[in-house]
């Protein structure tokens, strides 16, 4: 007889399953590039976050393997102890540097960045505002917090203002936090009116750039630089994960609010500091970033020309403004059959269902990156419609 958990766990598994909404993981054969294989299949890649093709870059990959020779392989401590090297520091400096704020803090991932930084520093008695569409180390970091939550509809400056004046009066720190680039819809954030009504009502402004980053703004600067908004925003998380190539999360604003994450933030108090080699390949990317702006262009020249498509044979991408394209179908069978027929088409586009998006409002999220070729995102869409005509989705 299976044990009480696993009773539990194989009923609620095979409640997916009923309903054709479980997933088997994809496994990666190889480098993650435009065209990949997965399962032993050779695909076009919409399913990655390596907007820049930085993972496979020489400068990068020669970076990390200088690094492991010179440190090692690994720290051996957190940063507090004896786990903070000098390549940490470069690097941190480095991003500081680019992001135009006096410091920065680098985390083992965008999610503990997020999640660390906002239980950090709102407590009980505080109240963050966020928008609904938020990323899911957001909504963990504000449950951390224990603070007063309240949720604005997705974008919407009127009830964000609404919520602002009706906690006016109330004591403890107010924080207003949005994504930059909202990671399953590909629309940007209204930064410039999020922070005139911080502003004015005497908000902390924090925004989550992991999809802005390397994407948005000169070089990849981000949202705050795509607006020329800089020193305005107090708190900017970025990813080291997604455009820069590598692995890690990072954190960027005043001094004192870097040094205060130094002895409060505690995925940072708690965590192993990173390898050596992610450091140093980090360090690489942010040196491409301003040494090859073309690779930005190629990005978002590839962006407009299967936006193109994918508006020209009808479909339902939603506000998408970026490289991330949703292709909104409306049920959660629907977008996982969609997704596995476009695979063995040669197409990786990943379905996404509830509990990520509302199942009414399920997709396949596809990504276009700056080494997909013209004649790979052409074959894309030709598959795309292939396989949307037959399952009656145009």
């Amino acid at each position: 007889m299976a044990a009480p958990l696993e009773k539990v766990l194989i009923q609620e598994l095979n409640s997916l399953r009923q309903k054709n909404l479980y997933r088997s993981l994809r496994v990666l054969e190889g480098p993650q590039l435009s065209q990949a294989v997965f399962d032993g299949r050779s695909v076009v890649n919409l399913s990655s976050n390596n907007y820049l093709g930085l993972n496979t870059h020489p400068k990068l990959v020669q970076a990390a393997i200088d690094a492991t020779a010179k440190y090692g392989v690994g720290s051996g401590a957190v940063r507090t102890i004896a786990g903070t090297m000098d390549i940490h520091l470069q690097l941190e400096e480095k991003i500081a540097r680019f992001k135009q704020v006096e410091a920065c803090v680098v985390f083992q991932s965008g999610f503990t960045a997020n999640a660390g930084t906002v239980a950090a520093i709102l407590s009980k008695g505080d109240v963050i505002i966020s928008d609904e569409l938020n990323h899911a180390s957001i909504i963990d970091g504000c449950r951390l917090s224990r603070a007063n939550i309240r949720i604005f509809p997705h974008r919407d400056l009127c009830a964000l203002e609404k919520i602002l004046q009706e906690t006016q009066s109330l004591s403890g720190l107010k924080l207003v936090i949005t994504d930059g680039v909202f990671s399953m819809d590909g629309d940007i954030a209204p930064l410039p009116e999020v922070i005139e009504l911080a502003e004015e009502f005497g908000a902390i402004m924090m925004i989550d750039d992991a999809h802005a980053s390397g994407v948005l703004g000169r070089n990849g600067r981000g949202t705050v630089d795509h607006y020329r908004m800089q020193g305005r925003v107090d708190i900017q998380v970025g990813t080291l994960s997604k455009a820069i190539g590598s692995l890690g999360g990072y954190v960027c604003g005043s001094k004192a609010l870097i040094e205060f994450l130094y002895h409060r933030a505690r995925p940072f108090l708690f965590s192993t500091s990173h390898p050596p080699s992610v450091a140093a390949s980090c360090l690489a990317a942010f040196e491409v970033l301003e040494e090859e702006p073309v690779l930005i262009e190629r990005l978002w020249e590839n962006t407009r020309f299967f936006k193109a498509g994918l508006s020209r044979l009808g479909f339902n991408t939603g506000g998408s403004e970026t490289p991330i394209t949703p292709i909104i179908v409306g049920k959660g069978d629907l977008a996982m059959k969609f997704s596995d027929d476009l695979f063995q088409e040669g197409v990786f586009a990943q379905g996404i269902g509830y509990p990520t998006v509302p199942d009414v409002k399920s997709r396949i999220r596809t990504i276009v990156t700056a080494t997909h070729s013209r004649e790979q995102l052409q074959y894309a869409l030709d598959v795309l419609e292939k396989v949307a005509r037959k399952l009656s989705i145009i």
